[in-house]
């Protein structure tokens, strides 16, 4: 890349890389991203989106004269894996924040043991519920993402029979209680309630389990589809889906559809399948194209698409950076700066957000419609 941005390996002695010590020259960020796992296809987006903000903060002159320096942490691991190599780095005092994303079962692991500890900002959307100490979400929560895409969709189509098919964990839980409620709310009634292993067990054959789904939801004649089934999952499921006779009469509805997965499904032509996200790569509007400019001026145009999880890493390493400078991630009386403080409801962290050069992240999310390999923005929700 051309960017100034430094990746640093910090890890535990014994494991043949080097551990180096705390520098209060530097602000060192963990970034917790799935570079492996069912989620790993999206790992590589989000490192260069983090890559960027580094970049550019280090090229304004650091955070306060701290070089911002990004010390990567696999995330697609087990939430036993990730939450041990994480504190180890905070209790060393060699990160100073966490930022990321990753499934809600390593997002929980990492937050009973880094609260209380050093900030830790979790950018994808988020299963809701309440947050202990410092940590920080800039995602949504199923009912802000899917509501309003639900409602549009159940009105527009006259939808009333849905299908809810996710991944067995926290997150898609959540969500199919929160959707359950919705499609009542909305006149409509749920015909299948179905989870599947997350992740797949040894020897385990997705394609042929998702064709059995697809079996189950002819005989209900759902007319949609809540997916919540994320990364490589929701890429195996789709390409199952097109391939069968329900894939034309059928719409579907993600909130983890992003441009990554849709090309590991191999793009999608039926214009029933649709997905809820903050932002998308093509839609346009004047952050997207700005953010874009930046992404191409540092990694050129073959870079890893740059799509919402990434533009979430972006938004949180500024965020990180500018409470830094503020001095809002220090210790107060024992404990890191408060999620009420980071997440904006204070004048300092409002005038932290001011100095990212985007400014704080889009309140509003967007359902688009694939288009072979594109997401076409359809409406703002």
């Amino acid at each position: 890349m051309k960017g100034s941005a430094v990746m640093r390996a910090v890890v535990r002695d014994g494991t043949g890389l080097l551990v180096t010590g705390p520098d209060p020259a530097v602000l060192r960020l963990g970034l917790l991203l799935p570079l492996s796992g069912p989620l790993g296809l999206t790992g590589p987006s989000g490192l260069s989106a983090a890559c960027l903000a580094a970049t550019e903060v280090n090229a304004s002159g650091g955070a306060a004269g701290r070089a911002v320096e990004l010390v990567p942490v696999d995330a697609g691991r087990s939430p036993g894996a990730v939450a041990g190599e994480a504190r180890f780095l905070a209790d060393a005092g060699l990160v100073q924040a966490f930022v990321g994303f990753h499934t809600s079962d390593v997002h929980r692991g990492l937050e009973a043991a880094l609260a209380g500890q050093v900030p830790y900002v979790f950018t994808p959307p988020h299963e809701g519920g309440p947050r202990r100490q410092g940590v920080v979400l800039l995602g949504d929560s199923p009912e802000r993402q899917l509501g309003s895409a639900l409602r549009w969709l159940s009105t527009r189509l006259r939808l009333r029979r849905w299908a809810l098919v996710g991944s067995d964990y926290i997150w898609p839980r959540a969500v199919h209680r929160t959707a359950a409620r919705l499609v009542r709310s909305a006149g409509g009634e749920v015909v299948l309630d179905r989870l599947v292993p997350f992740p797949w067990a040894a020897g385990d054959d997705p394609e042929a389990r998702f064709e059995e789904v697809v079996h189950a939801l002819a005989r209900t004649r759902a007319e949609a589809i809540l997916l919540s089934l994320v990364g490589r999952d929701l890429a195996v499921f789709n390409r199952v889906f097109a391939a069968s006779r329900l894939s034309a009469g059928v719409v579907r509805l993600s909130g983890a559809l992003e441009e990554n997965v849709l090309l590991a499904a191999g793009g999608d032509d039926t214009g029933e399948l649709y997905s809820a996200m903050r932002s998308f790569a093509g839609q346009g509007d004047e952050r997207q194209l700005a953010l874009a400019e930046r992404y191409r001026t540092v990694f050129g145009e073959v870079a890893p698409v740059l799509d919402a999880y990434a533009e979430g890493c972006y938004d949180g390493v500024h965020l990180l950076a500018a409470l830094a400078a503020a001095g809002m991630l220090t210790a107060r009386h024992g404990r890191p700066a408060s999620a009420r403080l980071l997440a904006g409801a204070d004048p300092v962290a409002r005038s932290a957000w001011s100095a990212a050069p985007l400014g704080p992240p889009r309140p509003e999310g967007y359902l688009a419609r694939a288009d072979g390999l594109d997401l076409t923005v359809v409406t703002r929700l």
